[in-house]
């Protein structure tokens, strides 16, 4: 097997083992409302609610119905479900079939038609040049180690005027050590550096900010904005440390790019 296959396979067991424990990002959205989306997308509210926070910004899912879109390595009946309430033509792309079951149970149960394909984010061949209005991509692109070869593919896949939103991880606050706490907040684990990051739990990697967004350029794709993880917004009055709660009100992890293929 070479090195490729090897972390297709190793996150590919990885997320079948959390959808198999309803890990937060496999548990699909079914008490999701069209109603709750709508608000956001005409300002009537900032963020969305927990668990649907971490969709953001609202512009990409602005004037979305009739158009094509491809949730690409953002399985889990969530996302999709998203598009699919607001009347967008969903397809969802995704390592494991246990994460598209999700997206089936949710485009049933909102009563919407989702498309799911099984595979790797680095190869759409399953898809025609300019296939899609629109490519939405949570932070997945953390389990490969060369940003590129999935802008290529979206670029690709994309038509001409498209958008790609694209989750990623910040790699300088990445490593922090969420098991150390202390009074102000919390420890930056090890050294900054780019490549693969060997204390995760399956093949994941970070990212230097001059590949995630010369990435993008080099390719022709425009940069229309950058956004933050919205979660900081939320914060508990007294979360207990070392939890995610605890964390988010000290460290700021994710941010979130939407680029328009020119």
């Amino acid at each position: 097997m070479n090195e490729r296959d090897d972390i297709a396979q190793v996150n590919k067991a990885l997320w079948k083992s959390w959808a198999g424990d309803n890990d937060q990002y496999t548990t699909p959205w079914l008490d999701l409302k069209r109603d709750l989306l709508e608000d956001f997308v005409e300002g009537r509210i900032e963020v969305l609610p927990r668990p649907y926070m971490y969709v953001y910004p609202r512009r990409v899912l602005e004037a979305v119905a009739g158009k094509k879109v491809l949730c690409l390595a953002t399985g889990g009946g969530q996302q999709s479900a998203v598009f699919g309430l607001l009347g967008a033509d969903v397809t969802i792309l995704d390592l494991t079939d246990e994460q598209l079951a999700a997206d089936r149970e949710a485009a049933s149960h909102h009563g919407y038609h989702a498309t799911t394909i099984q595979g790797d984010m680095r190869d759409l061949s399953a898809f025609e040049d300019v296939s899609f209005d629109l490519v939405y991509q949570a932070i997945s692109i953390v389990f490969v180690p060369d940003v590129r070869e999935v802008y290529r593919e979206v670029s690709r896949v994309l038509k001409p005027g498209g958008c790609y939103r694209v989750g990623h991880c910040l790699a300088a606050t990445q490593v922090v050590d969420d098991t150390t706490v202390c009074d102000d907040g919390y420890v930056v684990k090890g050294i900054y550096f780019g490549g693969e990051m060997v204390e995760a739990d399956g093949r994941e990697f970070r990212h230097h900010l001059s590949d995630v967004f010369n990435g993008l350029c080099e390719l022709g794709f425009r940069i229309d904005g950058v956004w933050e993880d919205p979660r900081h917004h939320y914060h508990l009055s007294n979360p207990e440390p070392g939890t995610e709660e605890h964390m988010v009100k000290h460290v700021q992890k994710y941010f979130a790019i939407m680029a328009q293929k020119e």
